[in-house]
């Protein structure tokens, strides 16, 4: 089903529309990826999951099945509206900061969520409320010091940009770039590999890295990982350079220099210290 006028992620004309098309297109891979890590820790069946920030429900379809228990939170109607319906889901067209029940999950997923949020630290405080003890958070975000994010910043596409405040994109890009775009509220500000571990020590989580899960899958099912023109011009590169085997062997999930500086997109999954 569909609202009112088409939002600008589905004009044509768009610089960005055949990008946001692929992501919309592979969405449901991607929630194989996220329900691979999340296979890590717990059972993916007859839990309770909550999506905040859930796009059209791609990544949802993963969880939907007759034991689990699965709430979608999304902002945009649009988006929500179009998501699936199953029994075992419930949508909420709401406010992040405003979830209109009071439960506890077993899964808490912030797929690429974290960045668009003026506070995520205390954001993360806020959501913890609704994790049980025993819970996991699943957090992916793109890394602001990444050298291939400042060639091609993964939400514009320009280089540079990645290392822009939220109110520099404002003042300085959008005004030349995107000026029909002005109004726009989720505009990304990316983050440091620093400035995160300093986030989740400050919200009360532990956190454990996936990158050497997410190098693996780049090379093995890529559809879960890259859709952007330039990621994946950059992994036919790799391909034909015959690298896999180097970059599997470099990758790691420590926080040294690999991952702060070359790593495109975090892949976390946080728990509660207390």
């Amino acid at each position: 089903m569909s609202t009112g006028n088409k939002p600008h992620y589905l004009n044509p004309n768009h610089p960005n529309y055949l990008r946001w098309k692929r992501s919309r297109e592979i969405s449901i891979e991607r929630g194989k990826f996220v329900k691979n890590i999340i296979d890590k820790y717990k059972s993916t069946t007859n839990i309770k999951v909550l999506d905040i920030g859930s796009g059209f429900g791609g990544t949802i379809q993963n969880f939907l099945n007759d034991t689990n228990q699965v709430y979608s939170v999304e902002i945009d109607e649009f988006k929500l509206l179009n998501q699936p319906n199953h029994p075992s889901l419930k949508k909420f067209n709401c406010d992040a900061f405003k979830l209109p029940f009071n439960k506890q999950f077993d899964v808490i997923i912030l797929q690429d969520f974290i960045e668009h949020i003026n506070n995520p630290e205390k954001y993360l405080i806020y959501i913890k409320k609704f994790l049980k003890e025993d819970g996991i958070i699943y957090l992916s975000t793109p890394n602001r010091l990444s050298i291939f994010n400042l060639i091609a910043d993964p939400h514009w596409g320009f280089p540079f940009v990645s290392i822009l405040t939220r109110e520099q994109i404002k003042k300085f890009f959008i005004p030349i770039f995107r000026r029909n775009e002005k109004n726009r509220s989720d505009i990304a500000e990316l983050l440091s590999l620093k400035k995160l571990i300093k986030i989740f020590n400050q919200a009360g989580f532990y956190f454990h890295l996936h990158t050497t899960d997410a190098t693996k899958t780049l090379f093995e099912n890529p559809q879960q990982i890259i859709w952007s023109d330039f990621h994946l011009f950059l992994l036919r590169s790799l391909q034909k350079l015959k690298l896999g085997k180097l970059l599997n062997k470099i990758s790691n999930n420590r926080t040294g220099f690999v991952n702060k500086y070359f790593t495109p997109t975090f892949y976390f999954v946080i728990v509660r210290k207390d």
